[in-house]
């Protein structure tokens, strides 16, 4: 008899409803210490949902070798427990279950290990950069405030931070900036030494060389872009892969009347906002996509333009993966000889 697990998962315990194709059912907690008891329960007949959590893909990998199916939730899309009335452990993994027996859950695509740890060194990498961006606000307002005027590019250099500690200020503003200064040079090591690790992970990814052939693409972008977009055979066409960057308009329909809105912005900021970027450098030296933006522009604006700009990008990211395409001369669209 088939039967429906949905699993609602916390980091030390996790709590499973068993649902019979009859209707019926139990619930049971389980420490996650105990992930290796359970998976042994789960047979290659059985069907698994949990929602996508810190720790799901550790809980997919103890169920590797079981052959079950394995869906994995959004719980932002899967609203039904996240808006639920009642809000317990018990009823949210009875709800997954339920979902699951009619085939009606959304899922979120599970990436292999490779491209999970260059995201993840990726996103980490975002985060400081953000961090010393808001140390470095700090410190110009600081010195602001005492009539030293400096300029916020002065600050990432060595020599800029060391003119910071030189500014006439008092002794107790000083020591409010050697700490910021310090913590700033900590976190320029730091970053520096993912990009490196990002240099050296990246050619491991499908498509690296690919990307990398693409002007206005580098090691950190090509790193960003691929591992957010995973295997590109996951994506039919490119307008999925733009919906899964949010980078496609909202649209409401209403009888007859249908309206476009803002882009969604679903799908991962960073590699979003590296796309924007990336298609902004590109800009510079393909006079396709230079007079493709302009006419956007002119008509639209430059925000609408650089939205449009990033989409047509995308579109020819995902025909260079798709056709495993290398570039000779990306600005004239000359592709190198095989």
């Amino acid at each position: 008899m088939k039967r429906y697990l949905g699993v609602d998962l916390h980091r030390n315990c996790f709590t499973v409803y068993t649902r019979q194709e009859d209707g019926s059912g139990a619930s049971r907690e389980w420490s996650i210490r105990s992930l290796k008891a359970f998976a042994q329960t789960v047979t290659a007949n059985d069907a698994v949902a949990v929602e996508s959590t810190g720790n799901t893909r550790l809980f997919c990998q103890a169920l590797n070798g079981r052959e079950c199916r394995i869906v994995v939730v959004n719980p932002r899309q899967f609203e039904v427990i996240s808006r639920s009335v009642k809000k317990t452990d018990e009823h949210d993994a009875k709800v997954l279950a339920e979902f699951l027996a009619k085939d009606m859950l959304p899922e979120v695509r599970m990436k292999d290990e490779v491209h999970a740890q260059i995201a993840s060194l990726a996103q980490t990498r975002d985060k400081l950069v953000k961090l010393r961006t808001t140390l470095k606000n700090k410190v110009n307002n600081l010195l602001a405030a005492r009539g030293v005027l400096i300029r916020k590019e002065s600050l990432t250099s060595e020599k800029g931070l060391a003119g910071v500690l030189a500014a006439p200020v008092s002794d107790l503003a000083r020591l409010e900036l050697e700490i910021l200064v310090g913590e700033i040079r900590h976190l320029n090591e730091s970053i520096k030494k993912l990009e490196g690790l990002l240099h050296d992970q990246g050619p491991k990814l499908p498509g690296w060389e690919n990307l990398k052939s693409i002007k206005g693409i580098g090691d950190t972008g090509a790193s960003v872009l691929l591992a957010t977009i995973g295997k590109i055979e996951d994506f039919a066409d490119e307008g999925k892969l733009a919906a899964y960057f949010g980078i496609v308009p909202r649209v409401s329909n209403s009888n007859e009347t249908e309206h476009s809105g803002r882009i969604t912005k679903r799908g991962c900021k960073l590699g979003r906002t590296t796309l924007v970027q990336c298609a902004l450098i590109a800009v510079r030296y393909s006079p396709y996509l230079q007079a493709y933006y302009r006419r956007i522009a002119a008509h639209r604006g430059t925000g609408k333009a650089i939205i449009a700009l990033a989409r047509k990008f995308l579109g020819i990211i995902y025909k260079t993966l798709k056709n495993n395409w290398v570039f000779e001369d990306f600005p004239n669209f000359v592709l190198a000889k095989t």
